[in-house]
């Protein structure tokens, strides 16, 4: 046999060499740090379970999820143990990294409508305004401008003066191609 024909079967090899090697040592690392957890330490679980490490036993793990609430895991079951810091901030929502001198922001809006007015001027300047019309009005019928009490005391015969066609137009909107009258 030649080196050429050899040469696929020694590369195939080396590549699962290589890759049954980097996996052994992903293994080695999640043991030593199962190994490793110690009573009070946050964790993660392979299902997504954040929990505080309550006992360690050779084969198994007490963990404490909430006040009364202990679980016994396998310690196979464990997917990170977590840095003080960071259980905090995801459990708990505490920032140890915020600046103590920086803004606080509230957590509902009273404080943006606050004034420093007291709150009978405020209410008596709403008093003052006129009441506002919200009924649905139609753009081609009147203008914006023009209240609904001024057309109608516009005299009859000034319409009169208007012709037919100008008239048709008031009643009814032109229609455009491809509009139709159903809704």
């Amino acid at each position: 046999m030649s080196l050429v024909t050899l040469l696929p079967f020694i590369v195939l090899i080396g590549a699962m060499f290589l890759m049954t090697r980097s996996a052994k040592r992903k293994q080695s690392a999640a043991a030593q740090m199962r190994n490793d957890m110690q009573p009070g330490t946050g964790v993660r679980t392979i299902g997504g379970l954040y929990a505080t490490v309550k006992e360690v036993n050779e084969e198994t793990v007490l963990l404490d999820a909430a006040p009364g609430v202990d679980l016994v895991f396998a310690k196979n079951s464990i997917g990170a143990v977590l840095s003080d810091d960071e259980y905090n901030r995801i459990v708990h929502g505490v920032e140890h990294d915020l600046k103590s001198d920086g803004t606080v922001v509230p957590d509902d809006a009273s404080s943006l409508t606050e004034t420093d007015e007291p709150a009978a001027d405020a209410s008596s300047d709403a008093s003052d305004d006129k009441p506002i019309d919200l009924g649905k009005k139609d753009a081609v019928d009147e203008p914006a401008d023009e209240p609904a009490d001024a057309k109608a005391d516009e005299p009859a015969d000034a319409k009169a003066d208007e012709p037919a066609e100008a008239k048709a137009d008031e009643a009814e909107p032109k229609k455009t191609d491809g509009e139709s009258d159903a809704k």
